[in-house]
């Protein structure tokens, strides 16, 4: 039986939009999505009135709707960083969903609503246009504020903080915090219609931000809020964002099936998994908690209980050390450390294997990128085809929500009845795809294609008019990969470039 969930997702890029069709056909779960024509691109936003027309038209057709509510309110994740709204015009738009609560009685929301990230970097290429010269200073000084709100600043630190004072001029700052205040405002607009239970649960993922910080202080007073009003059941916090919208997908799910899949985590280093990873405030460990949580999921300490496995391939001090750089991004290299256990941790996975164990592969030890040195030597033993689950893509957080979302469906799909044929056919081409873009495409190739644009006129946030040419290069490139290392999957691809940038990219299993 073919079941359906309406579904909005946050932007258009293909870990949004594209991914989660694929992850959730497993289970056929039909998702109801906004047509691509009105999901905006990029800086531009999505046609407001067009998508509560079209939720409006599809509302009874679920009991369950999972959205975010930046496109709800903004038209995506970027405009919500760059708008010129008034908290008048966030709130009318936020509360249309009391309409969509009134004609369908037996509607279950399910929205996540991110707290404004501050990137630590002078880039504008998502931000405002001044971030492309002032980025850098406008996160010290959330950071440093903060951190004097709620500790000791250093005598060092209270220099640095005046100094960037008189740095900062008054037009930016001012622009930066007014919109800021919005954006708060609005989280806290959105907690109150879950306190109203417009909302059913909520996600406050926080996206790329620090133990100190605009975000942190923010963070602190929706959950202080929240605690007042008892809403923890029904409200979760933590690090992340593209992931949310599978997360929520897997316990509308598990929800919908009154299952919840029973998981058994194993780090790959006892020290690992206790280390904060870049752009997240919290211990690796905490986050695999809070997001197995969220996607429905429950932890068990017994392996004889467990649905599946989560193997969690943790950071290092030394990986830590090297992604500090964004030179790291660019230029990928091995990275020599002693305190990476890999051997161990690749002879566990293949024994559970062998016991024919469902095991959910979350490569957490680099940002933006899979770990080559791990998956080389699981491909040497031709453990990858075996794989149920991988990822390793963007932040930490990012890969850890994807990766248990798409292990839950994977559950629920054989709880339900699925053909076993048919989830292995179509699980197949998800790891194909996952193994292309985070391994292929996001540790190697794109270093590549960095290197070769220098010697053009293009950039790695700008391909201008040759994108389909670079897509060409890039899947010949993807070939070659293929052939080298992923022989156990031979089904044709095709590539593009969503964003017209190299930082993403989207490929088609065809």
């Amino acid at each position: 039986m073919e079941e359906k969930i309406i579904y909005l997702a946050a932007d258009e890029r293909p870990c949004n939009y594209q991914h989660p069709d694929l992850i959730f056909d497993l289970s056929s779960t039909e998702l109801i999505k906004a047509p691509r024509s009105i999901m905006g691109y990029k800086k531009q936003e999505a046609d407001v009135n067009k998508i509560q027309s079209w939720l409006l038209d599809k509302i009874n057709q679920s009991k369950q709707l999972v959205l975010s509510i930046e496109m709800l309110v903004f038209g995506g994740i970027l405009p919500s960083r760059i708008h010129n709204l008034t908290k008048k015009e966030l709130f009318e738009r936020v509360e249309f969903l009391k309409e969509l609560k009134a004609k369908n009685k037996n509607l279950k929301i399910y929205a996540f609503n991110l707290i404004t990230r501050v990137p630590a970097y002078n880039s504008s290429d998502e931000e405002p246009d001044y971030y492309a010269d002032y980025g850098e200073l406008i996160y010290k000084f959330g950071f440093l504020n903060d951190k004097k709100n709620r500790s000791n600043l250093t005598e060092s630190e209270l220099e640095e903080l005046k100094k960037i004072k008189a740095e900062l001029p008054k037009e930016i700052k001012e622009d930066y915090l007014n919109r800021r205040e919005k954006n708060h405002a609005l989280n806290h607009k959105v907690l109150e219609l879950l306190e109203a239970e417009v909302i059913d649960f909520l996600l406050f993922p926080m996206d790329d931000n620090s133990e100190y910080g605009f975000s942190a202080a923010e963070r602190n007073k929706l959950l202080k809020k929240a605690i007042e009003r008892d809403l923890n059941n029904r409200l979760m916090s933590y690090p992340g964002a593209d992931e949310s919208g599978l997360v929520l997908l897997s316990r509308a799910l598990t929800d919908k099936f009154n299952y919840q899949p029973k998981v058994y985590i194993k780090y790959a280093s006892s020290s690992g998994k206790n280390i904060i990873p870049p752009l997240e405030d919290r211990p690796l460990e905490i986050t695999v908690k809070e997001q197995l949580a969220a996607a429905g999921a429950l932890r068990v300490d017994n392996i004889n209980d467990a649905d599946y496995l989560l193997f969690v391939n943790t950071p290092s001090t030394e990986t830590m050390k090297v992604m500090e750089n964004w030179d790291f991004l660019l230029n990928r290299y091995d990275i020599i450390d002693p305190a990476r256990s890999l051997h161990d941790f690749v002879n566990s996975i293949e024994y559970y294997l062998q016991e024919d164990k469902k095991i959910a592969l979350a490569d957490s030890a680099l940002i933006n990128g899979a770990d080559d040195q791990l998956l080389k030597m699981m491909a040497s033993r031709n453990m990858l085809k075996d794989l149920s689950v991988y990822g390793g893509w963007n932040t930490s957080s990012n890969t850890i929500g994807s990766v248990v979302a798409h292990a839950n469906t994977l559950i629920i799909a054989e709880k339900i009845g699925e053909s076993a044929d048919r989830i292995k056919r179509k699980n197949s081409r998800m790891l194909y795809l996952r193994y292309l873009d985070d391994w292929a495409y996001q540790y190697q190739i794109r270093a590549e294609l960095n290197d070769e644009l220098r010697e053009s006129d293009l950039n790695y946030f700008d391909l201008k008019d040759k994108e389909e040419e670079i897509s060409k290069k890039t899947k010949e490139k993807m070939v070659k990969f293929r052939n080298k290392y992923l022989k156990n999957f031979n089904n044709d691809f095709e590539v593009s470039f969503p964003w017209n940038r190299l930082f993403e990219i989207k490929i088609n299993i065809i």
